[in-house]
């Protein structure tokens, strides 16, 4: 299970996530989303725990905490979902 944590400063660092969630357990992996054309943190980021009893302490400590600045949101990542190509209003015409 991998948590999705929003609203984050963009000055965050993998490693200062990785440190505030090894409070509540093992952390395999942290990863922090950049714009792919500014390099700077998007806002948000995916964390994956050892263990979903680790996951639901840092759910509950840190879903609403004030960290710099700024008031967390940590849940369950929902899964990616394929948007598929745009299909909008598009109607066939005969030339």
């Amino acid at each position: 299970m991998t948590l999705y944590v929003g609203n984050l400063s963009y000055k965050i660092s993998e490693q200062e996530l990785n440190e505030v969630f090894a409070e509540y357990g093992a952390v395999k992996q942290v990863k922090l989303p950049v714009d792919r054309e500014t390099g700077q943190a998007r806002g948000f980021a995916f964390v994956d725990m050892d263990t979903e009893t680790a996951e639901a302490s840092a759910i509950d400590a840190l879903d609403g905490a004030e960290w710099m600045g700024r008031t967390l949101k940590v849940n369950v990542a929902k899964p990616r979902t394929d948007k598929g190509s745009y299909s909008g209003n598009r109607r066939s015409r005969a030339y």
